[in-house]
């Protein structure tokens, strides 16, 4: 598992690394305008509407698989399997042809600050894009297969062609016209849909023309997926009014905040993702089987894990909020104004980092025991309280009251969550992860103060990107032996780990 997991965090720093790429891209042709903003309204339709279903299919399907796996075989789940992706494929259809029927008011639902010419385009860019939404329900399905297969590289590496052909779709659709970013955002779609099929039929998977409604594990999952969705359409509640909300505050108010929000996601995506997509399928095995004892094991090592390496980047995202904007976006028509927007809500959007990676970590263990009306409940009181805090919040504090609101939400969610575990006597044991997570917040606090001094004392020096560099690797250096120091189990199992391997390298070269 821990293999697994290095390895994904691998594949996703060279993936997040082009993610990167892509943005500045972005920003480079278009910075933080109304045609951006355009672009990411018409991006976020799609996926934002099967996010509704689709993320309570991806995730109930691990353990109904699991489970008629155990009880029926391979051949009864591959036959469920393709009946839950036509019954999906139904539904994507009536998606599509009722958002190709109320364009206008969908664009309304997501950017009423949208008028006009700005308005007229994002019209038709949406009616592009949405065609997306056949094959962006198809990976959420065969994603989640190739993780039961213990198949974790295809999946990480997906996002890999879906960034070069919107990077390549950025450059055109400056020179050629903007409604080519319309088409970039459905092949980047398609490419990642043809990227995992290699995969996904080396894996076994034999699709099977299959439609059948009242089949009994398609209602089971309906019944542990309906809360999920519920949740999830609640989340994207929140994200309509974050939207609606910043293209009323100022004109490139969006793009801000997804500049932002891909910086702190880059963080999640980092340290979040690959330990949720390890952990997932083994835990699920572990509830079916009922070992309570492992899954707590599972659970902690995780939690410490991302807080080593989360609560380091949260503290170092609020301190050098400013310069990194600056040293990143900083070029073609991205211009001061909008790096003072993105920085601010970087800052406010960094609090909430490691509550996101308690809260993924949480759910898939009441996922696991056949739970997703807890986990959904919690979410609701979550993006409830977000959407008042992004009303008020945004009225004194503009784009940065907005991130603020999400993670003041985050915050309480999982607490939420926490709270429960416990009420529900799942004896996972996370008092005592929580004694190392504080020595690591501590020890984070300290190095994002001496992070605040290097970069004054350097600025001086060497100017702005130098500044930032030495910065980052001197308390990078700092952070790394304070921890060490004090003497935390799981980063003296990194440090055992990495010295074996290393002695390994080391005798192959003798050979």
């Amino acid at each position: 598992m821990k293999k697994n997991i290095a390895m994904i965090i691998l594949i996703t720093i060279f993936t997040k690394g082009m993610g990167f790429v892509r943005e500045i891209a972005l920003t480079y042709f278009y910075g933080a305008t109304a045609v951006s903003d355009v672009y990411l309204i018409a991006q976020t339709i799609p996926s934002t509407l099967f996010a509704l279903i689709g993320t309570g299919l991806a995730t109930t399907f691990i353990p109904i698989f699991n489970r008629i796996q155990k009880e029926e075989g391979d051949k009864s789940a591959l036959r469920f399997s393709s009946n839950v992706i036509n019954l999906v494929m139904v539904f994507c259809t009536v998606l599509v042809l009722l958002v190709l029927l109320f364009t206008p008011q969908v664009v309304k639902l997501f950017a009423s600050g949208f008028q006009g010419d700005t308005l007229r385009l994002a019209i038709s860019f949406t009616r592009i894009s949405v065609f997306g939404i056949y094959f962006t329900a198809l990976l959420y399905i065969l994603n989640a297969y190739l993780q039961l297969k213990n198949e974790f590289t295809i999946p990480a590496l997906v996002s890999l062609p879906m960034n070069l052909v919107l990077i390549l779709f950025y450059g055109a659709a400056s020179k050629f016209g903007d409604v080519l970013l319309a088409y970039g955002i459905f092949f980047s779609i398609l490419i990642q849909f043809l990227f995992i099929l290699p995969s996904v039929i080396k894996n076994r998977f034999r699709y099977r023309v299959v439609l059948e409604r009242k089949n009994v594990y398609v209602r089971d999952l309906l019944i542990l997926a309906l809360p999920v969705v519920l949740g999830t359409s609640v989340n994207q509640l929140n994200v309509l009014v974050d939207k609606n909300i910043a293209s009323s505050i100022v004109e490139g108010g969006i793009s801000a905040l997804n500049y932002a929000d891909r910086l702190s996601g880059l963080v999640y995506g980092l340290f979040v993702i690959p330990v949720v997509t390890v952990i997932y399928p083994s835990i699920s095995r572990m509830a079916v089987d009922r070992n309570q004892e492992g899954m707590g094991r599972v659970v902690n090592e995780s939690i410490v894990a991302m807080s080593l390496l989360i609560l380091p980047a949260s503290v170092g995202a609020m301190v050098l909020a400013r310069p990194i904007i600056e040293f990143l976006f900083m070029r073609g028509e991205f211009d001061t104004s909008a790096a003072i927007l993105t920085s601010e809500a970087l800052y406010y959007y960094s609090f909430s980092m490691l509550a996101y990676g308690f809260r993924d970590v949480l759910t898939r263990v009441f996922y696991s025991n056949n739970d997703s009306k807890t986990p959904t409940t919690n979410a609701m009181i979550g993006v409830l309280l977000n959407i008042v805090l992004n009303i008020v919040l945004s009225r004194f504090m503009g784009i940065g009251g907005l991130a603020l609101a999400t993670s003041i939400s985050a915050i309480i969610t999982a607490c939420l969550l926490a709270i429960s575990l416990h009420r529900k006597n799942f004896a996972l044991g996370l008092k005592k992860s929580m004694s190392k997570i504080i020595r690591i917040l501590l020890a984070s606090l300290l190095m994002g103060g001496i992070a605040h001094t290097a970069h004054w004392i350097l600025i001086e020096k060497t100017g702005s990107t130098w500044a930032l560099l030495g910065a980052i690797f001197f308390v990078a250096v700092f952070y790394a032996g304070i921890i060490w120091l004090m003497k935390i189990e799981e980063v003296e199992t990194m440090v055992t780990m990495m010295k074996s391997k290393w002695m390994k390298l080391r005798k192959a070269g003798k050979k």
